[in-house]
């Protein structure tokens, strides 16, 4: 896998489809290459057995049939639950993806991914090392690479220990003190911000330090406008019926 290029293009669909389908399923995903896309961003956990799979909340009630903390409960059970009913009636019965089939999809249509490592609390270090270890598996041969994303500097650590060729990117919802020393100490090759914190010169000191500066959830055509003046390197977004990506 041609780990060294940047893995991504500059539009990337949040969560597959944005709001438009069940966020983190195969059927978001379709919607999501339906209008152009090309690079999606998904979240990822362990399941009690160590399987990685799709989902963002530690809980399941928001976007399944489930209940309780997911990563308690085994693949098996996970996989039973009904991921698309609590979006709309046409997606009832949308199962949570594996990784396995989330890399199947993407591997075969050359698409691009950032998965966010987004562990159960408590499982941080080793979600990331699973996770790593599982893609080096996945996309082995496929000439590809994704990018992994977090908010948790230790979830990064486990994925730099287990696949320390995949690129990072550390996740970021305030410029708290000492977030640029973070993201090289973990060796970064991108920070992704809240869309309200980017701005030129934050990208400017990104840039300098010799890495991509992506922001999260833009929405709106102008402020897409002025970040992309600001120069941006990349954009997440819900509206994919919106923006287009081409």
């Amino acid at each position: 896998m041609n780990s060294k290029a940047w893995p991504l293009p500059f539009w990337i669909a949040h969560r597959g489809a944005g709001k438009l389908a069940p966020e983190n399923t195969l059927a978001a995903f379709r919607l999501g290459a339906q209008y152009g896309y090309r690079a999606f961003e998904c979240d990822v956990k362990l399941s009690s057995d160590g399987l990685p799979f799709l989902l963002h909340d530690a809980t399941l009630e928001r976007t399944s049939n489930g209940q309780g903390v997911a990563g308690a409960l085994s693949w098996s059970e996970l996989s039973r639950l009904d991921a698309g009913g609590w979006h709309s009636r046409s997606f009832a019965g949308e199962p949570l993806p594996s990784l396995i089939a989330v890399a199947r999809f993407v591997i075969g249509n050359r698409y691009a991914l950032n998965i966010e490592i987004k562990p159960t609390p408590g499982q941080e270090l080793l979600t990331g090392q699973v996770v790593g270890r599982e893609v080096l598996r996945l996309w082995q041969g496929s000439g590809l690479a994704p990018l992994f994303s977090s908010f948790d500097p230790l979830a990064l650590q486990g994925a730099l220990e287990s696949a320390p060729a995949i690129p990072r990117g550390l996740l970021l919802d305030s410029l708290r003190e000492g977030w640029l020393a973070e993201a090289q100490a973990l060796a970064c090759r991108a920070v992704i911000t809240n869309y309200r914190l980017m701005d030129a010169a934050t990208i400017a000191k990104i840039h300098a330090a010799g890495m991509q500066a992506l922001v999260y959830t833009v929405n709106d055509a102008a402020t897409a406008q002025t970040l992309i003046g600001d120069g941006v390197d990349g954009i997440i977004t819900d509206a994919v019926d919106r923006f287009s990506p081409v």
